[in-house]
């Protein structure tokens, strides 16, 4: 392992035990609101300063780490298991199955993922409470970010039945079902792996950009997207740099993640 993969790895875990620790390390609940101290700065009571509600941002900032960083991968684990069983399917049954899974895999994946998001959340009602916007935030994620690792899976799945591992089984008399369950399934184990932490970074900057559009997570739930919309004030930015605490963390993120877990390249 190189030491930049090292570093990153060790950042990630720093960042996920201080996030999943929020309770204990935020010096006040996420909501609290400190009405003696609106846009207070950088102190030792506020660490990174206080918004304009007088919330204090570094707890803001733990709790919303804490929920973009679970949200996502909850997510991915979704969407991963979902292109699993389309993936298997199209590559185990072929034919129509196949056609039509992937002509819808491939609908998915011609349209921006952005653009897609907003235009299936848009649908959604957008005045809803904060444990209903972190389910549907979460739905779409995952049934939406299915298309790529389908098409990958597929491709495993068509490339392993060819393989002399499966037709020895098959001669030697193993059904379809033993084939799948015990042969086929067990040796994807890479592949799902490898769609699941690419997957992962790209929900937390997509969680990021609905929130900070306002079709994410609602109000007073914190996360990193939400968080961003402060800096929408650019010139109260000179007053309190503090506030772009939530850019960098996110920034960081990223990077670590595309370190410590290199994209593998996918099966065609």
């Amino acid at each position: 392992m190189k030491i930049a993969q090292r570093l990153s790895f060790i950042v990630l875990v720093s960042c996920f035990v201080a996030a999943a620790g929020a309770e204990w390390f935020a010096p006040a609940p996420y909501d609290k609101q400190f009405r003696d101290a609106p846009n207070a700065g950088a102190s030792r009571r506020f660490l990174l300063g206080s918004d304009d509600l007088g919330r204090d941002r570094f707890s803001r900032l733990l709790h919303g780490a804490r929920l973009s960083f679970f949200l996502a991968p909850a997510a991915a684990l979704l969407a991963t298991g979902l292109a699993a069983i389309a993936g298997a399917l199209a590559g185990w049954r072929g034919g129509i199955c196949d056609r039509a899974l992937m002509s819808f895999a491939d609908l998915l994946m011609s349209v921006p993922w952005i653009f897609l998001l907003l235009a299936v959340r848009c649908m959604l009602p957008l005045n809803t409470e904060p444990a209903v916007s972190v389910a549907a935030t979460f739905l779409l994620l995952g049934s939406l970010g299915l298309a790529g690792p389908a098409r990958a899976i597929r491709g495993g799945v068509s490339q392993m039945l060819r393989s002399p591992f499966v037709l020895h089984a098959r001669a030697s008399g193993a059904g379809n079902f033993r084939l799948l369950v015990f042969h086929v399934l067990p040796n994807l184990h890479p592949i799902l792996a490898a769609q699941f932490w690419i997957t992962v970074p790209a929900f937390i900057l997509a969680e990021a950009n609905l929130s900070l559009l306002g079709l994410g997570v609602s109000e007073p739930l914190p996360s990193l997207g939400n968080l961003l919309k402060e800096l929408e004030n650019v010139h109260a930015i000179r007053h309190h740099p503090a506030m772009l605490a939530p850019l960098l963390l996110l920034v960081v993120m990223l990077m670590c993640c595309r370190l410590a877990f290199p994209e593998r390249p996918e099966s065609a």
